[in-house]
């Protein structure tokens, strides 16, 4: 197969993970970028040596160099930029979420099916070499059955103050989105994606609306920010298995920037993320046992190994590294967690 052209739109920000992804990958090549700000568009543009500059994305569907469309733009972007992209015949990759409501990843779905095109989830704590290892210990049945999982991403005082965080009109949501769709994805990864069938959720802004609130990320937080600071979760799922979600960008909590953990338990034995410690216990000895696993799979940086992984799975007729499916059930998980804080019930997922 010929070189596949990449075309990034959103190309600020996150993008730059992106870049050393592309670059590395012996099937790629970055071919044209889009942005709305035409000095960012420049400036990544001569770092990058590239010139195809497209203020407008429709401009960018036109070329028919490009067959990656990389969405990198703020979340309530995403789907119809990457519908537009699947109906002119690109393949996919986006940011997370890929969409904070379940109806438009429905539809972008529909619209992968219809174009035959790859579409996939930047979720790049699948791509850590540690959580590579423990993923594969945990499918060759080191943990039993999984039937509980605690999951946190929580900071203190790192409110990101920017209009595309801050206002849901661009983000969808807080944390929640912004956060919380990482370690929820990576969970449900490790548990082997259990169905969920329903979320009891809670949201909160009490310290961002305090006098005197600030953030390290720097710059003041909107007084009329409309998302939330802090949000927690308990999800159900078919096989009867229990999780709980706990997800914060400014919470009092013990640590000067971010604390980010799971655990999962099983009949067999329980573990840890990001230490991949392994706890059980051998009954006929009564004797308890921790063991910290010293496997790790090296794939790089994480951002670009999601990026690499994309296009070889596009050359193989792999299946997507990360499939919208598996993204749907975050985006319920999600969806229900806000309808239930304002609804102040439990929800049911279809």
């Amino acid at each position: 197969m010929s070189t596949l052209g990449v075309g990034v739109v959103g190309v600020g920000g996150i993008a730059h993970t992106h870049y050393p992804g592309w670059q590395k990958s012996p099937h790629t090549e970055i071919v044209a970028l889009s942005d709305i700000n035409q000095a960012v568009l420049d400036r990544t543009g001569d770092k990058l040596d590239v010139s195809r500059r497209y203020l407008k994305f429709e401009d960018l569907l036109a070329d028919p160099d490009v067959h990656i469309v990389d969405i990198c733009t703020p979340s309530a972007y995403h789907a119809p930029l990457a519908i537009a992209a699947l109906k002119a015949g690109k393949h996919v990759i986006c940011e997370k979420p890929l969409a904070p409501e379940p109806d438009d990843v429905l539809e972008m779905i529909a619209a992968r099916d219809a174009s035959g095109k790859y579409l996939m989830t930047a979720q790049h704590f699948r791509f850590g070499g540690d959580a590579r290892a423990l993923k594969a210990e945990i499918d060759a049945g080191v943990l039993g059955d999984v039937y509980h999982a605690r999951s946190w991403m929580l900071r203190r005082a790192w409110y990101p103050t920017g209009p595309t965080f801050c206002y849901k009109k661009h983000s969808g949501g807080g944390p929640v989105i912004d956060i919380g769709v990482h370690i929820l994805d990576l969970t449900l990864w490790m548990m082997g994606h259990q169905k969920p069938v329903s979320v009891t959720g809670v949201t909160g802004d009490k310290l961002a609306q305090m006098p005197g609130s600030f953030s390290q990320w720097g710059g003041d937080i909107p007084r009329d920010a409309d998302v939330e600071e802090f949000a927690a979760a308990f999800v159900r799922f078919d096989t009867g298995a229990t999780l709980i979600l706990e997800v914060s960008w400014l919470l009092h909590h013990s640590t000067s920037g971010e604390d980010m953990q799971m655990w999962l338990y099983g009949t067999k034995s329980g573990t840890h993320w990001p230490s991949k410690k392994i706890v059980s216990a051998a009954n006929d000895l009564k004797i308890l046992k921790e063991t910290t696993l010293q496997t790790s799979f090296d794939l790089g940086e994480p951002h670009a190994a999601e990026c690499v992984a994309f296009a070889q799975a596009i050359v193989d007729g792999a299946p997507s590294p990360v499939p919208a499916e598996q993204s749907l059930e975050v985006a319920k998980i999600l969806s229900g967690l806000y309808r239930s804080s304002a609804e102040k019930r439990e929800i049911r997922l279809d």
